[in-house]
């Protein structure tokens, strides 16, 4: 599909679904665990049946305090819960439990940073509800299954302002908000598994404009490239339709990864539609100001405040230090690697370059790494002390990867310690340059990129077990004679 972005801008909002890391659900003790079969963690509330009551469980209030605090956001007092009305075969209920006048957020921003900068995005509000079954319509021919494991488990709708203009920062802000919620261990925000799911409301309009355009929902995006995917061909799809004379419907869309396109699900709801009103059978919750200072007291140093820290404390540059401090895990497995190694600077680059690179190519996270923080600590420190090279230390890295032996262990087994000794080092040079007699001349004629040339002759003689720093001196002595 064409791009017309040039005369046309994309207001986004986000609505963020966060499943908050409870043992039990929201107003139940049925269990929340992940995969199991069936219909086998619901219980009588979960199910509606007559005469039961809804429990608050009151460890939410606790994490919605937390989220609200990182949000920059009011906490309300009170909050309350209200029936959402709504007919679909995986809600027993006939409604769902969530807030609507009184969520316990609201009023909140969060700053993201993309390619021009640091941008500000307001957050309307965070309110809690409960989750809705699933349908399964694979296993069954002409017919649907419903799995109510996950209805009434606790959720926080985070609700953006539209204050979003591209796929680029929406990414940002998913990712900022999924750095946050790790953080807090609110929730563990897996995607694949649904712990965190999003829905884009996309609209354009012309460049200069003030009124928003028709939005479009596109419902529950699982991961954050498709996040992206999704929202591009929603604003093409939307600029494609205005510029070609036609009207854009407000409707519900789903996102297909096969095809990478969006496709109509069904006419987006109005919030009167769904008649909410007071849940009956909830009381209002005062949430005490000391309870909200107790809970602030316990939260922990945020990205933001990380990324800060490592610029001061290790002199470490913007980029990496926030690239290090937005996941929770690689911040953690940094900090574990400088208690074996000082060099702030070489701990990042080898995190950030060739962990991350074996850890992408088996799938791996950080926490299933195959050399320990004590291993590249020390591998580190060998480069430091002069014991090997950088080259060296990258060969030394992947038969730690492939065999778990130290570091130590596998310099001495396989006789990888640098050479350093000036009078060895001059010797191969000498060598190298009486086997180049015509590199040689050219290079005393001007040719000076030969320089290069024969750094790597001596390198590939030494078996790249002579010191760098020592060759380039010394070499440089010997053919500028």
């Amino acid at each position: 599909m064409k791009k017309y972005s040039d005369n046309w801008e994309a207001v986004i909002g986000l609505e963020i679904h966060v499943q908050l890391s409870t043992k039990s659900k929201l107003f139940s003790g049925a269990s929340t665990d992940f995969g199991a079969l069936p219909n086998t963690q619901a219980c009588n509330i979960d199910l509606a049946m007559p005469g039961v009551l809804p429990v608050l469980n009151g460890e939410v209030l606790t994490m919605a305090i937390k989220l609200g605090n990182a949000l920059n956001a009011k906490i309300n007092s009170p909050t309350s819960f209200a029936r959402k009305n709504y007919f679909y075969p995986d809600s027993p209920k006939g409604y769902q439990i969530s807030q609507m006048d009184k969520p316990i957020v609201e009023s909140g921003y969060l700053d993201i940073e993309t390619k021009n900068g640091t941008k500000r995005i307001g957050v309307t509000r965070a309110h809690l509800e409960e989750d809705a079954g699933k349908s399964l319509h694979e296993d069954f021919e002409g017919l649907s299954g419903i799995d109510l494991n996950r209805a009434g488990t606790p959720l926080l709708e985070i609700v953006s302002e539209p204050e979003i203009n591209s796929a680029e920062e929406a990414v940002a802000y998913l990712k900022t908000i999924h750095s946050i919620i790790r953080y807090l261990e609110i929730s563990d925000g897996n995607m694949a598994e649904g712990s965190m799911r999003c829905d884009a409301n996309v609209s354009v309009r012309k460049i200069g404009d003030k009124e928003l355009g028709i939005r479009t929902e596109t419902k529950n995006v699982n991961s954050f490239r498709f996040v992206e995917k999704a929202i591009e061909y929603e604003i093409d799809r939307q600029i494609h339709e205005l510029e070609s004379g036609k009207k854009i419907t407000q409707e519900t869309r789903l996102y297909d990864s096969q095809t990478n396109t969006t496709r109509p699900m069904r006419s987006k709801e109005f919030a009167n539609d769904y008649r909410y009103f007071p849940e009956p059978d909830l009381l209002p919750v005062n949430i005490e100001e000391k309870f909200i200072e107790q809970v602030i007291a316990t939260m922990p140093e945020m990205p933001a405040q990380k990324k800060e820290r490592y610029m001061s404390q290790y002199n470490l540059s913007e980029y990496d230090a926030g690239l290090l401090a937005s996941d929770k895990d690689i911040a953690g497995f940094f900090e574990e690697v400088t208690e074996f190694s000082n060099s702030a600077k070489l701990i990042a680059n080898w995190i950030m370059g060739e962990l991350s690179a074996e850890l992408n190519k088996e799938g791996l996270n950080i926490n299933e790494t195959k050399v320990s923080s004590e291993k590249l600590g020390k591998l580190i420190c060998r480069i430091e002390d002069g014991t090997i090279s950088g080259k060296i230390a990258k060969e030394i890295f992947e038969k730690i990867w492939s065999t778990g032996k130290g570091v130590d262990e596998i310099i001495k087994d396989e006789g990888l310690e640098q050479v350093t000794d000036g009078t060895e080092i001059e010797s191969i040079i000498d060598e190298v340059i009486d086997a180049n007699p015509e590199q040689l001349a050219q290079f005393r004629s001007g040719k000076d990129r030969l320089f290069g040339y024969f750094v790597g002759q001596v390198m590939k003689a030494s078996q790249g077990k002579a010191n760098p720093k020592q060759v380039n001196e010394i070499l440089k002595s010997k053919l500028e004679k």
